[in-house]
Parts: C-alpha cells; sequence; structure tokens
C-alpha cells in the first residue's frame, strides 16, 4: 500500500510539473503570436510635454509616417502636468502589449527632480529609438550682449551675477541654462515662467540676461534680430545657424552641453519582437524625406540606435541629470 501511494504522489508530481510546462509553452507561443501580429489596433502615443512643444511637433511628424507602414491608426494625445510626470506614469501603468507608448525626453530630468514619483524611471520603461536631438541656442537681447564672452565675464564681475528666463522648472531651458552656468562658473537667478513664449518675451524686453532655447522657440526672433544667437549647446555648430559657435568654440567647456532629444518608450515588459518591430518602423520613418525635412527645420540632428544603445543613452542621461540638479542646487517646483 505504501509503494502504491508514493507511486501514485510521484505520478502526481510529474503530472503537475508536465502540466506547467504545457501551459508556459502555450503561453509562450500565445505571446510570441501576439508579438508577430502586432499591431492590430489602434496606437497611443502619450506626449507629456502639451501641444506645439518640440517633443509634441517631433511625434507627430514621425508617429504619422510609422502609422502609415504599419496600416494602423496612430493617436498623438498630450497628457502635460507635474514636470511630464502625469504622462510618463499613465504609460508605466499600462499593459506592456506595444499599444500605449512615450513620446519624450525628460524622464532622467523628472527623476532627478522628483523624489517620490508614481513609477521607477529605471524600471518601469524600455527605450526603443530616439527622433533626433535638438540643440538649444543661447540668447539674449542684442543691446546687451554680443557674444556668450560678454554673457560669462558680466556673470562673473557682477556680485549679484544674472538672470535666466525659462519655460519652467524642470524645462529643456532650464536646465541648459544651468548646465552653462555651472560649467562657466558664473552666478545667475532663475526665473521660471509657464512656457517658452513668455521667457523669450522677457529677453527682448530686456529683463532677462539669457535663456536657453529651442529653436522651434527661438528661431523666429534671432532671424528678425530680436534676440542675438550667442552658442549653440552642442558638440558641433549647426546647420540652421551655421555661423553661430558652439559652446566650446565660445571658450566653455564640453561640460555646458546639455543634449534635448525626445524618443519613444514603452512599458518595461514590453515583448522583445515589438521593441525591435517598432525601432524598425520608426527608424525607417526617420529616412523619409518629408520627415527628414519638416524635422531639419525644426533643427533636430539625427541620434541612430539600436534599443540597446538607446537604453544606454538614456540612464547616462538619467545619472547626468541627477549630478546637475546636486551642482546646481535646483529645487523642484511641486
Amino acid at each position: 500500500m505504501t509503494t502504491f501511494r508514493h507511486a501514485r504522489r510521484r505520478a502526481l508530481f510529474h503530472g503537475g510539473l508536465l502540466l506547467a510546462a504545457g501551459l508556459l509553452l502555450v503561453s509562450g507561443f500565445s505571446q510570441a503570436s501576439r508579438a508577430q501580429d502586432w499591431p492590430t489596433r489602434t496606437l497611443t502615443v502619450i506626449v507629456p510635454p502639451g501641444a506645439g512643444s518640440a517633443s509634441d511637433i517631433m511625434a507627430r511628424v514621425v508617429m504619422e509616417q510609422v502609422g502609415r507602414q504599419l496600416g494602423q491608426t496612430v493617436v498623438v494625445e498630450n497628457r502635460p502636468g507635474a514636470g511630464g510626470t502625469i504622462g510618463a506614469n499613465a504609460v508605466a501603468k499600462a499593459a506592456p502589449d506595444g499599444y500605449t507608448i512615450l513620446a519624450f525626453g525628460a524622464l532622467g530630468t523628472a527623476h532627478a527632480l522628483y523624489p517620490k514619483l508614481p513609477y521607477d524611471t529605471l524600471k518601469d520603461f524600455s527605450a526603443v529609438v530616439p527622433f533626433g536631438r535638438q540643440p538649444l541656442v543661447i540668447v539674449a537681447n542684442p543691446a546687451k550682449y554680443k557674444t556668450l564672452q560678454d554673457l560669462v565675464a558680466a556673470g562673473k564681475d557682477r556680485p549679484e551675477g544674472l538672470n535666466f528666463s525659462t519655460a519652467g522648472v524642470g524645462s529643456a531651458s532650464h536646465f541648459g541654462a544651468e548646465r552653462l552656468r555651472v560649467a562657466a562658473g558664473f552666478k545667475a537667478q532663475h526665473i521660471p515662467f509657464k512656457g517658452a513664449a513668455e521667457a523669450v518675451t522677457d529677453v527682448i524686453a530686456g529683463r532677462s540676461d539669457f535663456s536657453a532655447q529651442l529653436f522651434t522657440t527661438s528661431l523666429p526672433q534671432i532671424r528678425e534680430k530680436q534676440l542675438v544667437a550667442l552658442a549653440v549647446s552642442a558638440p558641433t555648430r549647426s546647420a540652421v545657424l551655421p555661423e553661430v559657435p558652439t559652446l566650446v568654440e565660445a571658450g566653455v567647456s564640453a561640460e555646458g552641453i546639455y543634449p534635448f532629444y525626445s524618443g519613444l518608450f514603452v512599458p518595461a515588459g514590453t515583448p522583445r519582437a515589438i521593441v525591435d518591430r517598432l525601432h524598425r518602423e520608426t527608424a525607417a520613418a526617420l529616412q523619409v524625406s518629408a520627415v527628414k525635412e519638416r524635422l531639419a527645420t525644426l533643427g533636430v540632428e539625427p541620434m541612430p540606435m539600436t534599443p540597446d544603445q538607446f537604453e544606454a543613452f538614456f540612464r547616462e542621461d538619467t545619472e547626468a541629470a541627477v549630478a546637475l540638479v546636486k551642482a546646481a542646487g535646483i529645487k523642484p517646483a511641486f
């Protein structure tokens, strides 16, 4: 009897293992099949910055083409607020099935600024593909400064330092100006606004000494001579403003360069087959002439990277943001 019971237990145990293995195998085939069939319905791309922002424009230009290639509708949805964390959290909490995608470039900034986020920046997202980088340009009122050297010298000479206007705490214009200030070694007071337009207007009026702005928010005023472009925050000169020197050419170390970029992220756990397909389709879209030309007019420069390379870049950028917050003593807005 004892031998019979042991044999029966062994049979049940091995049967259970076989059943579990079978269920795992079926589940694996099911996931692989879903990944292979992706996409079969509408994709939602969440952009944390508001409509008309650089991230928003890039996402709409690129993802419209991606939708054509995939034969599916792509809906771009803006979820502004709380430094981009509302939109990012919506994607972090979404199902990892490739149908909810984040288009953003400031995940690292929010991670550095806000210690109690509702998601884990480095664990809850997978990087897919960058759209490109858009250099910041340091602008000032032409009646006050002619060169970046003039600006830096004034900042070092004045006991009270300078002031600079931005689109708000944690914005690209904020971190770009802070990185310049720290690298060049001068004091400056931050004047945050609720948007780039107000920040640019304050410089034109002469109330703010300078601002670090994207081409999308400063190029018309530069061309109309309302602003003077002192330097481009990039390793090389921009094709949009080829006559403007880089920060390094203007005498500031490369540590002052702030690499504003935007790209696609998906919830962690999204099947690699979907990540790879989304990467391939987006990379192909970025090579379409109409897309390339539109991004070029915005000053966007290519950032060809594999998902793994983009993941490494994203993590390095996050570490740099944490270091900048500490070095500059930046305080969160909420």
